[in-house]
């Protein structure tokens, strides 16, 4: 299985939870990871948040959207504002190649208000794309760097198909 892990991360929060996610999948095939860099942050968490709550588009740098040549198609983000990380939603209107394909959303969060809401719209937007079917969970942030509740977190998602 070749897998492909898309994340956004602020605090390091959620790269911690996608590395963690690489390594759990690495055991079934190959696994790569792309962090989204976002490139019109103004630094204020305050202002990042209404962004997200108004469901911005980031300008973010350089990535791989073609998602073609993989099976699973990993897509992580903090939840801000009950939504994505502008960065993550400007990833979301990009990326194709996706038709038919498995999906694993995962999240990162503080209180877990919104969190629901936060995968809702990315399933929402890739079901769009024609992603087949999708897993998803979450880590609350103060545990995104506990190796051993993130990887229980991971292994309640995963296999995901019969064959994986």
């Amino acid at each position: 299985m070749k897998s492909v892990i898309i994340f956004y991360s602020y605090s390091g929060n959620t790269r911690s939870v996608a590395k963690f996610l690489q390594e759990a999948l690495s055991a079934k095939g190959e696994a790569g990871l792309i962090e989204l860099q976002c490139l019109d942050e103004n630094g204020s968490f305050f202002n990042q948040c209404r962004r997200a709550f108004k469901k911005v588009r980031g300008k973010i740098g350089e990535a791989q959207y073609d998602l073609s040549g993989y099976d699973l198609i990993c897509i992580g983000t903090p939840v801000w504002a009950f939504g994505p990380a502008p960065a993550l939603n400007a990833y979301l209107d990009r990326c194709f190649g996706v038709e038919g394909k498995e999906a694993l959303l995962f999240s990162t969060y503080g209180s877990g208000t919104g969190n629901k809401g936060c995968l809702d719209y990315m399933q929402e937007l890739l079901a769009k794309k024609g992603i087949s079917s999708f897993r998803r969970f979450s880590v609350q942030g103060l545990k995104a760097k506990d190796r051993n509740s993130v990887l229980a977190q991971i292994n309640k998602a995963l296999p995901l198909s019969p064959n994986g």
